[in-house]
C-alpha cells in the first residue's frame, strides 16, 4: 500500500502546531483551579485541613504536569516556526510557572499545614497572588492557543 506523504506531512504539522496543546493545558488548569478548587471546600463532610491537604497534593501534581506541558510547548512553538509571534507569551508562561513552582505553591504549602496543624497563620498575599497568575496564565494559555490557530507562516 503506497504512502500518502501529503496526508503524512499534513498530520505532522497539525500535530506539532502549539494551539492543541495551548487548549489542553487550558482546560486542564482551568478545570483544577476554577472548579475542583472551589468546589471541594462545598463538601459538607469533607474538613478544612482535609481539604488543604488534598488541595496541596493535587496542586503540587498539576504544577508537574504544568512544568512538562510548558517544555513541550516551548518546543513546539520553536518547531512550529512561530518563535517570533509567541515568544513574549511562552516567556510570561514559564515566568509564571517559576514563580508557582520556587515561591507560592512552597508558601502555600507550608500555610496548609499550619492550619492542618491548628496555627491560624496570618494574612498574606500570596493566595491572591497565586490566583492572578492562574488567571494570567489562563489568558496566556488562550493568547497562545488561538494565535496558533492561524494557517502557519511560510518557511
Amino acid at each position: 500500500m503506497p504512502v500518502n506523504r501529503a496526508g503524512l506531512k499534513d498530520f505532522t504539522r497539525k500535530l506539532l502546531n502549539p494551539s492543541w496543546l495551548a487548549f489542553a493545558w487550558f482546560g486542564l488548569t482551568a478545570g483544577i483551579s476554577l472548579l475542583e478548587a472551589p468546589v471541594k471546600f462545598t463538601a459538607p463532610t469533607l474538613t478544612r485541613p482535609v481539604a488543604l491537604d488534598v488541595g496541596r497534593v493535587v496542586f503540587q501534581a498539576l504544577n508537574r504536569v504544568e512544568l512538562i506541558l510548558l517544555i513541550l510547548l516551548l518546543v513546539m512553538v520553536r518547531v512550529s516556526r512561530r518563535s517570533r509571534e509567541l515568544f513574549a507569551a511562552g516567556a510570561g508562561l514559564a515566568i509564571i510557572l517559576i514563580a508557582q513552582t520556587t515561591w507560592l505553591l512552597p508558601e502555600l504549602s507550608k500555610r496548609a499545614q499550619s492550619i492542618a496543624s491548628g496555627i491560624e497563620p496570618e494574612a498574606s498575599i500570596v493566595h491572591g497572588a497565586y490566583g492572578a497568575l492562574e488567571i494570567a496564565k489562563l489568558l496566556l494559555l488562550l493568547y497562545v492557543g488561538f494565535r496558533a490557530w492561524s494557517p502557519e507562516p511560510e518557511r
